[in-house]
Order: structure tokens, then sequence, then C-alpha cells
């Protein structure tokens, strides 16, 4: 018998009744083949038993699946999974019995596109998940967000969300946002300085369509947000790199070329600088906010995730000082919530912002508006701002234990600092332990993790990733670091197989 009561996993502070989730989990080991067409399910009783619920608890579960022709009760085998499965199975509307459709390499005009990498096989599962830096959305005030989601839609002013809407977002989160954001960041601005996005990385795609035009400068960071660089190569600009030390950027660097060039843009990343978690120093930004306003140029400043800050204050952002409109802030709120909820923010001169609106409805006509109104609702009655108070006490002590689970079990095979904010350690293996052959193995034992391609640049190979912490409760991440100890005390170089 399947070991059930480890493979079906009850989460009482969810919304969802606990007999849809047994039958959820249940359906999703049959699609997967853990459980086979015709196998019988354990009796009701036994499976309440095996569960520890109640056994009505089981009946209605088993009554879900036989509701949805996922299983059948037998008078003498009690209940069964279904001989025949309710997958859809779609026909083919050729009714030439050749493949033909997409079945050709070929893809029209695309060619060009710079190459991205991808650190994790498609359509791989995984059991556990070092990430780049996700929120654990297991303590995201979801409840309260779906709530106030559901209320908007089924009460009388949801008709409001029906007509035309402004694609820089729905006022009242972007006049809410500016009050936050002003009040925690020490910016002058109003609604009319800000757009709603999905994402940080949107706002990085707009700014950059209306900023960058082919055979543009770009100053980058090396290393540098990699998917930002992506953006950048897409709109024609050349990157400049910029050397990142302990201090962040190194903006004596940016003088001398400044001195020499004017560069069309300066992309900089100033909190836990991605991927290295460094941040820029106050004298740093500084330097570089008088560089900008003497040469005029335009910045991008991605402060991602300003919120989470643990062994020190923040730094004001170079967009709280003057800068004659030259800078454009970037914030995210996915960062405080969860990875499904794409909700980020630009923030701009009012002329750049409603030019950024324009340019969006080619993309995106508008955004989720009824979201953008639920966490307007959150903001306002201050359920954003205690979550976010939560979030940094709870990320603050599992930095803590992170950092000591990488001392204690990695040792001296890796090398890292420990971030005074962020989400995420950057953490550089030693040379004769190549990452895309540790990555490689780690997903044969169940982990994913960076092979670490992301993170080199042209000239260097750093062998580094980002360790997210934030997502992970202290058992996931002992047993997260108990996989990779293991494989780098049994290493033996180039023991994987490619393909």
């Amino acid at each position: 018998m399947l070991p059930f009561s480890s493979l079906i996993i009850i989460n009482r502070k969810v919304g969802t009744p606990v007999y849809l989730q047994v039958a959820n989990q249940l359906i999703t080991l049959i699609r997967k083949g853990n459980i086979q067409p015709g196998s019988k399910l354990p009796a009701s009783r036994e499976m309440a038993e095996i569960l520890q619920l109640h056994r009505k608890t089981v009946v209605a579960a088993y009554d879900e699946l036989v509701s949805q022709d996922w299983a059948q009760t037998n008078p003498r085998r009690g209940i069964t999974v279904s001989n025949e499965l309710p997958l859809t199975k779609p026909r083919n509307f050729n009714t030439s019995s050749q493949a033909i459709g997409y079945s050709s390499k070929k893809s029209p005009g695309i060619s060009s596109f710079p190459d991205i990498l991808t650190s994790v096989p498609s359509g791989q599962r995984f059991r556990l998940s070092i990430n780049d830096g996700y929120p654990d959305h297991r303590i995201a005030p979801t409840e309260l967000l779906l709530r106030e989601y559901k209320s908007l839609i089924i009460q009388s002013k949801r008709k409001k969300f029906s007509g035309a809407a402004d694609p820089a977002g729905i006022y009242s989160l972007r006049e809410v946002l500016a009050g936050f954001v002003s009040e925690t960041r020490g910016l002058r601005l109003s609604a009319a300085n800000v757009m709603i996005t999905r994402g940080a990385q949107m706002s990085i795609y707009l700014a950059s369509q209306l900023l960058v035009k082919p055979g543009s400068v770009v100053l980058a960071g090396d290393p540098n947000y990699h998917l930002a660089d992506v953006t950048f190569k897409t709109s024609g600009a050349r990157l400049v790199r910029v050397p990142v030390d302990e201090n962040g950027m190194d903006i004596d660097w940016v003088s001398n070329y400044c001195s020499k060039q004017r560069p069309d843009l300066i992309y900089i990343i100033p909190h836990h600088h991605h991927p290295t978690t460094v941040t820029l120093t106050a004298a740093r930004r500084m330097a570089l906010l008088n560089l900008v306003v003497k040469y005029q140029i335009p910045v991008i400043e991605d402060d991602y995730d300003f919120d989470f800050h643990y062994s020190s204050s923040p730094i004001l952002p170079l967009a709280s000082s003057d800068h004659d409109g030259l800078v454009i802030y970037i914030g995210s709120l996915t960062k405080s919530l969860s990875p499904g909820f794409r909700v980020g923010y630009m923030i701009g001169a009012e002329s750049f912002i409603q030019n950024a609106s324009k340019f969006r409805r080619l993309i995106d006509i508008r955004g989720d508006h009824v979201l953008e109104e639920a966490l307007a609702y959150l903001f306002e009655k201050g359920d954003m701002q205690r979550h976010l108070k939560k979030s940094v006490k709870l990320y603050h002590q599992r930095r803590d234990v992170f950092a000591a689970l990488l001392t204690s079990m990695l040792g001296d095979r890796i090398s890292f600092k420990t971030p005074s904010g962020g989400l995420a350690f950057w953490v550089r293996f030693a040379k004769q332990f190549p990452l895309p052959e540790i990555s490689s193995l780690a997903a044969v034992a169940g982990l994913q993790m960076s092979d670490g391609l992301y993170y080199n640049s042209e000239k260097t190979n750093y062998n580094g990733l980002r360790m997210g912490f934030a997502s992970m409760n202290e058992k996931e991440m002992r047993e997260s670091m108990g996989i990779v100890q293991h494989i780098l005390y049994q290493f033996k170089p180039a023991q994987v197989l490619r393909k």
C-alpha cells in the first residue's frame, strides 16, 4: 500500500475544505501514475485512520472522486480507480495521420532573440527547491486578499471594472502606494507618478522601451540581473559592464567612463544587488547621483526588495533626492506576497508614466484591476504593513538559520557573506565543484537548484548561485542542505552524463 500518510498533506489553515484537499491530492496521484487505473483504494474507515481524519470526511472525498469519474464503487471490491480516466484527449483537426503543424523545428522571426539560459529541466517536478529568492507563499495574507477580491466581484461596485480603465493601474492602489513609498523611502510623489505593473520585470521592460534604442549604451553591473540584461539586449542596447564589489557598483569606474563617453542609461540595483546581495553604500549613492545630474543620464533604480532589511537600516533610494526627473524607480509587491501575485510598480515623472501607460496598451491593455483594488484595501486597513513586519521578523530568523547551515554543512567547499537584507544568499562553490554537475546530481535527488549559468558574465565564471532562504522552513533547509552536502562530499568530477 502506498504511504498515504506522507503523500496526502492536510493544511487546515487554508480555506479549502479538508475533503477537497484529500480528493484533489488523490487525483494528482492518479494523474501522475502513482495510483494506477483499476487500483483499489483503502476502505473509508482504513483511510480515515491513516490520515487521522473523521470517516465522513474520507467518504465525502471518495464521493467527490466518483462524481468526477476518477473512481467508481463496487459492491464487492469497494472503491476503485476508474479504468477510463476522465482525461481530455483532443483529436487533431487534420484527418491525415501524418503529424504536421508545430512538429517543425522552425520558428518564425525570433532567431536573433538573446538566449535565456534555463536552469531547470522543462516539466520536471521537485520535492525540494532552492529558488532565486522568493517569499514564502504560505505566510502571505492570501485569505484576506481573496476575501476582498471575491467581495469586489459579487458586489455591485464590480460594474466599475467592466469599462475602459487606466493602463497605469487602479487609482486607489496608485494613491495608497504613493503614500506608502513616500513614508518608507522618503520619495516626494503623488498617484500621478505611479504606474502599477505585472511585476518588476514588466516595469524594466516598459522603461527600457522608452529609454533604449538600437545602439544605446547601458551601464550595468558585473554580474547583473540576467533578465534585465536580456531586456536591454532585446531593445538593441550595448551593455557595458561595471565592476561590483562588497560596496556595490564601482562608481569611480562609472565616473571615469562618463568622463570619456556619456552612457544612454544606467541600470542599478542599490539594495541587495542581484545576484551578489551587496548594498550600494551611501557615499557611492551620492557620487552616482552627482554624475547623473552632471551628465543628465537616465537611471533605472531597481529596488525590488527594499522592504526586507535585517542587520542594518536601509539607505534612502536615489529617487528620494533631487535628480531632475532622471531616476525611474521600480519596486515589487510580489516579493511581499507570493510569486503567484504578479504586482509591481514604476515611479517616474508624470510625463514618463503617461508615455509608459500608452506603450503598455500595446502588450497589456490593463492589469488585474480587481486584484489591484483588493490590494489597495489591504494597504488602507494596514494589513499589508502588518504582514511586512511579520515577514521581516520571520525571514530574519530564517536568514540566520540558513547561514549557520551553510557554514556547518558545506564548510570550505563554498564561500558566502551573510546578506544584510533580501531573500537570498550569493553562494560561490569551489572550482572543483562545477555547479552544472552539482545541479544535475541535486535534481536526481529531488532538489531543484540553479546551475549557475545565469550568473556567468562574458569574462567570468563565478561558479555561484543565489540560494533563496525565505520560502523554506528550517526542516526544508536542513533537507536541502543535506542533499547538497552529500553530493559535495561524494563528488567526482565529470560523473554526470550530458545529453
